[in-house]
């Protein structure tokens, strides 16, 4: 439908826009003189012989609004592997239009379709904003060891499946629009307990 944000798997000419955006990703987290990347080493990354990570695209008329990139982890006390969230974003003149929560939704449907042990992602202590949006959304923060020179900036975050919501209400409710299958998806995650 026009007009419509819709989310899309990076494809192979979409990385120069998602290279673009991860720059202001950078840039918005005051870590610009660190970004390395290229675009070469992006379709590397998502699509050459050893690609390791995956993307989408939130698009809205046409324009991209944001990303989610992530790659899979591996919990050996679980047995499983779980799902890594390296990056969220959506540019400012997008935000407070659910497109923040239409992508971690979207990833947690491919987490669930993947039976991963959890989803997990970092946020740095000074973005209130993503915070009070990762508690608004029922993950927990789990203290721990960051990595990468944002390593005291940042918390660990983690919400986990949980298959025994199906039948009944969801542990974790949101309220946004959204298609069938992302609402069957979010309610599969609850959130997990202090640690």
């Amino acid at each position: 439908m026009e007009g419509e944000a819709r989310i899309e798997r990076v494809a192979p000419d979409d990385v120069p826009i998602l290279w673009r955006l991860v720059r202001e990703l950078a840039e918005f987290e005051h870590l610009a003189h660190e970004m390395v990347a290229t675009e070469d080493s992006l379709r590397a990354a998502l699509f050459g012989p050893a690609a390791n990570v995956e993307a989408v695209l939130i698009r809205d008329g046409g324009e991209a609004a944001g990303f989610a990139l992530w790659f899979h982890n591996f919990s050996t006390f679980a047995g499983r592997r779980g799902l890594y969230l390296e990056d969220l974003y959506v540019r400012p003149e997008f935000r407070g239009r659910g497109f923040g929560k239409r992508l971690l939704a979207h990833l947690a449907a491919i987490a669930v379709d993947r039976g991963c042990a959890r989803l997990e992602w970092s946020v740095l202590d000074w973005n209130r904003r993503a915070i009070d949006f990762y508690r608004a959304m029922g993950a927990v923060a789990r203290n721990g060891p960051c990595s990468g020179s944002a390593a005291r900036l940042c918390s660990h975050w983690l919400v986990v499946p949980d298959r025994h919501t199906r039948g009944r209400p969801p542990a974790l409710r949101l309220t946004f629009r959204k298609t069938r299958t992302v609402g069957a998806a979010v309610a599969c995650f609850a959130p997990l307990p202090a640690w």
